[in-house]
């Protein structure tokens, strides 16, 4: 329940953000009253929904991290271990050059790390419980220090632009096709937009949307290649191999993040085939092939 209202609540202040931008633009109505389209008014309208969309997302990521993986922050260590934890980040933060992120543990058997926050100087990287357990001081460092790659190389920030491209892009060829659709199969030959209109605009944002999902997870996949090869200069790329290949062992145990961390954890859901296009994370045989071969991408 308190995803859903998170999520319309969002989805609300978008609305009223665009709204008011559109506004100030002195953006009209994208029907042209002839049966097509603005496209200019098009364009903006869908570039300013999208990009709110995705940036709304980034300065609220931390927020929403935290209560959908039920993170704990350390603010006072409690135990050795989290003091180790908290001293951990501190000194891979320094040599990575970003300010200190939060630091957190979460719940789970699968051993998994993230990290997401808007800036370098205000992230959060937290693990599991269940990688702390299981895992050497050596790897769960390295698998910090791959988290630490994620921030120093604004991972965030940068899917967030792709992905607000490809929200206004989807946006935008969605209605293109709605209005086509409206106009030639529905024969709406009124001054607005028919139900047709509506109904093959939803349509095609879904299949557009799976579509363009495979470009934003291309990018998501170099990202695990480039922040492994952060980890191999912070740690050694033993360390970051060795984290890996324990990953390999317990691929069994499931990932228990919710879909919308999956992108920023260490560990990603092993697909094939077609499906294959939508991993956030590229094999791990891959990614420890490329530290062995000193291919940092």
């Amino acid at each position: 329940m308190m995803r859903i209202l998170l999520f319309l609540a969002t989805n609300l202040a978008i609305v009223l953000v665009a709204s008011i931008t559109l506004s100030l633009l002195g953006v009209g109505n994208i029907h042209d009253g002839q049966g097509g389209m603005n496209l200019q008014a098009l364009l903006i309208f869908c570039a300013v929904i999208g990009f709110a969309g995705s940036f709304v997302s980034l300065f609220l990521s931390k927020w929403l991290a935290k209560r959908g993986t039920r993170t704990r922050v350390i603010t006072q260590p409690q135990t050795r271990q989290e003091q180790w934890l908290v001293d951990t980040v501190a000194e891979l933060a320094q040599k990575a050059g970003i300010g200190m992120p939060e630091v957190g543990i979460f719940p789970s058997r699968a051993p998994n790390a993230f990290a997401t926050g808007w800036n370098k100087n205000n992230a959060l990287v937290a693990v599991s419980d269940g990688m702390l357990q299981r895992f050497s001081p050596n790897e769960v460092k390295a698998v910090m220090a791959h988290e630490v790659g994620h921030v120093a190389n604004g991972d965030m920030v940068t899917l967030t632009l792709i992905q607000g491209v490809v929200n206004t892009f989807v946006m935008f060829f969605a209605r293109i096709i709605g209005n086509f659709v409206d106009r030639a199969v529905f024969r709406n030959e009124g001054s607005g937009p028919g139900i047709g209109y509506f109904i093959a605009t939803i349509f095609a944002e879904i299949v557009l949307g799976i579509l363009a999902s495979t470009i934003v997870m291309w990018f998501s996949r170099q990202r695990e290649f480039r922040a492994d090869a952060a980890s191999a200069q912070l740690v050694g790329s033993g360390s970051m191999i060795a984290a890996l290949e324990r990953l390999r062992v317990e691929q069994g145990i499931p990932v228990e993040m919710p879909g919308e961390m999956t992108a920023f954890g260490i560990n990603g859901t092993l697909k094939n085939g077609l499906a294959g296009l939508l991993m956030s994370h590229p094999p791990l045989e891959q990614r420890i092939a490329a530290l062995r071969a000193g291919n940092y991408r």
